[in-house]
């Protein structure tokens, strides 16, 4: 299993509407960069993420789930290369993880979130998932981490 860090601006789309979306979730749209649209292809079914809130709040809020690999983006225009993959919630953190926080940790220095702040959809390390649950009070193992 892979992880990932979705980031998404509150006033567009809050971790509260990814859990009133349910279990059948929301294609994750707009991706309009070639980055983040490779690190879309690469996702699996089953695959973890954090849901962080940028710009307002900027913390990790919470945890989905990817629940169907990527198809084509509905939202984009015709021909256009983009894709989406399909999410729910899964849990919110306990206690949401700042950026700041993020920053004065050490051991996420190399973290995605650190070097490619722009990136709307990054990868996330193990050793990174592990920590930053921890941080959030979740036990990674539950949250689909190795722990």
């Amino acid at each position: 299993m892979a992880h990932w860090l979705y980031k998404s601006e509150p006033f567009k789309w809050s971790w509260d509407a990814q859990v009133a979306a349910g279990a059948k979730g929301t294609f994750w749209d707009g991706v309009r960069n070639h980055a983040a649209k490779l690190n879309l292809l690469a996702m699996k079914r089953g695959d973890r993420g954090f849901f962080y809130h940028s710009n307002e709040g900027k913390e990790i809020v919470g945890i989905v789930e990817v629940i169907r690999e990527a198809y084509p983006d509905p939202t984009a225009a015709p021909g256009e290369p983009w894709v989406v993959v399909d999410i729910k919630a899964v849990m919110p953190l306990k206690t949401p993880v700042p950026l700041a926080t993020i920053k004065g940790e050490p051991r996420l220095a190399d973290m995605a979130l650190m070097k490619y702040s722009r990136l709307s959809v990054q990868p996330v390390t193990e050793a990174e998932w592990d920590l930053v649950c921890t941080m959030g009070g979740i036990d990674p193992k539950k949250a689909g981490g190795r722990g």
